[in-house]
């Protein structure tokens, strides 16, 4: 662990201040769009301009790379990222802001792409999994510690939107004055969405289901907070509990999934995800059973994430993995995209209820359509190790998980065969 750090810290550093900066602006901008005036459907739509960035700039981002390297795009997208949040509230109109969140979606993607790669370089054969648990750990310390920082001024006026520019701007200098070289960039060809979706059906339909539920979580959470009457500071605990959730069951449920049959994980992960949202609907009235409802949503589906690539994992050979890492990211952004615009109208017919009730209906949908893949085939009898991936990663990271998992793999079968 200790090498990691000697060797990563700077990247690490510089992860975490970027996830203070896009935590605290996904929730001041629900908490400031409530002060505005605008009505759910606005926000719903603002608030899907981050995923709709994201999606391509996945796809596009490889090629930048690829054209001017990793420092020009890594300058070029923390500038556009600084500049459109500290402009959000002189423009204080739902189009202004959904031009905004589209763009900070596909700057986002550029950098993760970016620093995932960097970090992949730093990282040896005897580290790459305590570096990626590492990395996904600060990503949620820094979105869990941003919460804290809303408590920190009116949310009312500048400062608020002036504390991400600043942090998103100062977590690039420990990444660009890194003396690592830059890494060599190459990505392979993406397989088809049909072939994905043939090879693993429970994969495709669950990722598209969790890239709604997650939206709702970072997109919408601190919109729901608004118009469900909570004050900032319940707002920022509300939107934290969803992370804390994360952190503490990813890897008991990952312990899990090594030891048993990962359909019916996933049936009863989403099963409780579900019954999370359903307290949150009928008693979320009450702040401390409000509390519970995220947790339980926050602490199933992140680690949904995980599984369902793990899963898809037991159907590709060693190859074919990489190729479908970037199909899989892209399944679940298109499920992101339409996750707060349906949210948004769901809570505009039935009031800020209509947030949960759109978690749980996926996560039921879920739930049930495991349980039918479990009646069309027999469970595999090889399956790949679980590694933790947070959730808005870039298909470099999934891939770069999924290295690890078939390092750890490759040692184990090594280690039956000397037994």
């Amino acid at each position: 662990m200790f090498s990691v750090l000697s060797s990563a810290w700077a990247l690490l550093l510089g992860m975490m201040l970027l996830q203070v900066g896009n935590g605290m602006q996904g929730t001041l901008l629900g908490v400031r769009g409530q002060m505005e005036g605008f009505s759910t459907l606005e926000m719903s739509l603002v608030m899907s301009g981050y995923f709709l960035g994201f999606l391509f700039g996945s796809r596009m981002a490889p090629e930048m790379i690829r054209r001017v390297g990793h420092v020009r795009v890594f300058a070029a997208l923390a500038s556009m990222i600084s500049a459109v949040m500290i402009l959000y509230p002189a423009f204080a109109n739902p189009w202004a802001w959904g031009v905004g969140r589209v763009l900070i979606g596909f700057c986002f993607s550029g950098v993760y792409v970016t620093a995932e790669s960097w970090l992949n370089n730093a990282a040896t054969n005897d580290n790459r999994g305590k570096a990626l648990s590492l990395y996904m750990i600060v990503q949620m310390v820094g979105i869990v510690s941003a919460q804290a920082l809303m408590l920190t001024a009116d949310p009312g006026g500048f400062v608020l939107f002036i504390i991400p520019s600043v942090l998103i701007s100062l977590s690039f200098a420990p990444i660009l004055l890194s003396i690592s070289p830059t890494p060599a960039f190459d990505t392979t060809k993406p397989m088809t969405l049909r072939e994905i979706m043939k090879i693993s059906p429970l994969g495709c339909v669950g990722m598209f289901l969790l890239g709604g539920v997650f939206a709702a979580q970072f997109g919408m959470a601190a919109v729901y907070g608004a118009e469900a009457g909570l004050t900032v500071g319940q707002i920022s605990t509300f939107v934290a509990t969803f992370y804390l959730g994360a952190m503490l069951v990813q890897y008991p449920l990952g312990w899990l999934s090594d030891r048993m049959d990962r359909r019916l994980l996933i049936l009863i992960a989403s099963a409780i995800c579900a019954i999370g949202a359903v307290i949150g609907m009928a008693l979320g009235s009450v702040f401390s059973l409000l509390l519970v409802a995220a947790f339980l949503v926050g602490g199933m589906s992140n680690p949904l994430y995980s599984l369902l690539i793990a899963y898809t994992n037991d159907f590709l050979g060693t190859d074919d993995m990489a190729a479908a890492a970037g199909g899989m990211v892209f399944i679940n952004g298109l499920g992101a995209v339409f996750g707060p615009i349906i949210t948004g109208w769901i809570m505009g017919v039935v009031g800020p209820s209509g947030y949960f009730l759109h978690i749980a209906t996926l996560c039921t949908m879920m739930a049930a359509y495991a349980a039918y893949r479990m009646t069309q085939r027999a469970a595999p009898d090889d399956t790949d190790r679980y590694t933790a991936v947070v959730p808005g990663v870039s298909p470099m990271a999934v891939t770069y998980a999924q290295e690890v998992a078939m390092e750890a793999a490759e040692e184990n079968s090594e280690d039956g065969q000397a037994a």
